[in-house]
């Protein structure tokens, strides 16, 4: 077990590391407090050895860590890679491929929705890791022993359960189910939070043109304003108060501030000023250039339509043992439900084969959904 602090050392055992076709990777970092999570440390085992990299060490260069990171000859095995691979691309402009989720492979395999590394551990191996340090706070130095020897054992029970889903994966045949989502993850665009997409995060529903021209402006200066002073976004503009903006357009200081989910005296700020400039940008946008707003299902007849895909889809889930997340999103099935030809993950590859061909033909009466010795069944219809 070592903890490596120098890039001399850094560069000997990436080298090492690179000797090898499968390595298992995950990493400590914080972003509580930041916009951009402060990556602390790094823990990658191969079969021949674990190592602890102190990001934090003064003068380390991580080159020879993004390096690895980058080397198409070896596989890197995260366990909710998500995050990993969005600190990797933000430090060093390098997404890790090929790589493998832990996670992910779980639910394909039937493990449940997005199942936590240490339920996955103790299932797949009959070993229950120790999570005394899972809310450590890992930008303190030194590191203590407890602390490496956690760090360690993530990765080190990683082999095993990497082992043991790939080996399931290629009995079932569904090893490709994995990799289409695997080329999701390490596609740039999954991290490429340009503020001109930020209020593609919100949840906020607008129903007027000029409250999504609003609300794509102010969720883009909130984006800009958080990126620059490296600041979560909550910290700038809490989400409710951007949707609050945009629904009620404020354009003068007074306006601004008779909103309630803003602190009070916000609308004399700079802030305040950039909000008012904001809204103004998002009452000038030309219309037909916004994106198409999301007519209300007034319909009783698609709702009920989304009620049976979502029968069909839980049968579907257990029957083939997949987590229904994996298969089709709500989203999915709302699309579904209003176009045959919806462009959804759902209506493509495996998914369609699996799913979205038996969701058309529900739709159009040519399959029907039955009770069966207390099970629901499909019944084709001619």
């Amino acid at each position: 077990m070592d903890l490596i602090a120098t890039t001399a050392d850094l560069a000997a055992a990436c080298s090492r590391l690179a000797q090898h076709k499968v390595i298992t990777v995950d990493t400590e970092f914080l972003r509580e407090t930041t916009y951009y999570p402060l990556l602390c440390v790094v823990q990658i085992a191969s079969a021949d050895e674990a190592v602890v990299i102190d990001t934090l060490a003064p003068g380390i260069d991580l080159k020879p860590f993004f390096e690895l990171m980058g080397n198409e000859a070896v596989l890197k095995v995260f366990h909710a890679a998500r995050q990993d691979i969005e600190i990797v691309w933000h430090q060093s402009g390098t997404i890790p491929h090929p790589i493998f989720d832990t996670q992910v492979a779980a639910m394909v395999l039937g493990y449940g929705e997005s199942i936590a590394y240490d339920q996955l551990v103790e299932r797949v191996t009959g070993h229950r890791p120790d999570k005394t340090h899972r809310f450590t706070d890992w930008s303190r130095r030194p590191l203590t022993s407890e602390q490496m020897h956690y760090a360690i054992s993530d990765v080190t029970h990683l082999r095993d359960v990497f082992a043991a889903l790939d080996a399931d994966l290629k009995k079932r045949g569904r090893s490709d189910w994995v990799s289409e989502e695997m080329e999701v993850l390490t596609s740039p665009r999954t991290y490429d939070f340009h503020p001109e997409r930020a209020w593609e995060r919100l949840k906020t529903r607008v129903r007027k043109p000029k409250e999504l021209a609003v609300l794509m402006e102010v969720a883009a200066w909130r984006e800009q304003e958080a990126q620059s002073r490296d600041v979560p976004r909550g910290r700038v503009l809490k989400d409710d108060a951007v949707s609050d903006i945009a629904t009620h357009a404020p354009t003068t200081p007074e306006r601004l501030a008779n909103l309630r989910s803003l602190p009070k005296g916000f609308d004399r700020s700079k802030w305040g000023s950039d909000i008012i400039a904001a809204v103004h940008r998002g009452l000038a946008r030309d219309q037909a250039t916004l994106p198409k707003l999301e007519k209300p299902r007034g319909n009783s007849n698609g709702a009920a339509t989304v009620e049976l895909l979502k029968v069909l889809l839980r049968m579907t889930s257990e029957r083939h043992a997949v987590a229904s997340k994996v298969i089709a999103t709500v989203d999915d099935l709302d699309q579904i439900a209003a176009d045959d030809a919806a462009d959804v993950a759902a209506l493509r590859g495996w998914r369609r084969e699996l799913f979205g061909e038996a969701a058309i033909a529900l739709k159009h009466g040519k399959l029907a959904l039955a009770i069966e010795k207390g099970r629901v069944v499909r019944v084709d219809r001619a």
